[in-house]
């Protein structure tokens, strides 16, 4: 296991149509520039219990909330490398801890109960959210084109653009290919900002000119909303989700 990240930072959320994108895409020329996967299909299996208590208490809107995902880019083979991400969010402040292990590891750890490793802070911290959240297990696979910018004078400010967000809750596995139901309607794209600072001021006024506000989006929430949904047009409703 290596690369292992630590993240804090604010992530804005801003849900766009074509001329929308097009504007701020526009105003960004000479702000921002490709950061180094500028292009990319974005994988992620989100871990939560049978009854789904992970997303249930995160759309309540608590002060604090905590999620757990692997997640690849593009499919993925036992042996490529992928990223299990525990991510907190506290007072409107992100914290993500990031490390990257093979996909083959990651199953058997995070799948098959099989200790990691090693015992680094982050793989402390995912312990610990695995033995408080009892049977934890993959619940629904997500996916996305993603389109990402960095600021080229303020490189802690990133932009990214999901479109085509997708999931589904069979094949659950990093490798299994991209395919699911779509989250989004044709033509919208989910735009997030990521800065640890206050946003600069040419972003801020073509927020305002083109009328784009902030928006309280979750990809894993929009796909909970989906299957429970799913589950009262069924036959016996929502019987096995307390």
């Amino acid at each position: 296991m290596n690369c292992q990240n630590i993240f804090q930072r604010y992530e804005l959320k801003y849900l766009l149509n074509p001329h929308q994108k097009s504007a701020v895409l526009s105003a960004m020329k000479q702000f921002m520039t490709e950061d180094a996967w500028p292009d990319s299909t974005v994988c992620s299996l989100y871990f939560d219990t049978p009854d789904f208590l992970l997303i249930r208490r995160s759309l309540e809107k608590p002060v604090y909330k905590e999620k757990l995902r692997l997640r690849s880019y593009g499919p993925a083979r036992p042996d490529s490398t992928v990223f299990l991400e525990l991510k907190k969010k506290y007072k409107s402040v992100v914290y993500k801890r990031r490390i990257s292990m093979s996909l083959s590891l990651a199953e058997g750890c995070l799948c098959l109960g099989r200790p990691f490793p090693d015992s680094s802070q982050i793989i402390r911290e995912t312990d610990y959210f695995r033995n408080f959240y009892e049977n934890l297990a993959p619940s629904v696979f997500l996916s996305c084109r993603r389109k990402s910018f960095a600021g080229i004078h303020e490189p802690d400010l990133r932009i990214t653009f999901d479109e085509n967000i997708l999931w589904r809750r069979e094949q659950l596995s990093l490798c299994s290919p991209v395919y699911g139901s779509p989250i989004l309607p044709a033509g919208a794209a989910l735009m997030e900002i990521k800065t640890v600072a206050a946003m600069p001021l040419w972003l801020t006024e073509t927020l305002s000119e083109y009328s784009i506000f902030r928006t309280s989006f979750s990809k894993y929430g929009k796909a909970w909303e989906a299957i429970l949904q799913e589950q009262l047009c069924s036959k016996g409703g929502l019987r096995h989700v307390s």
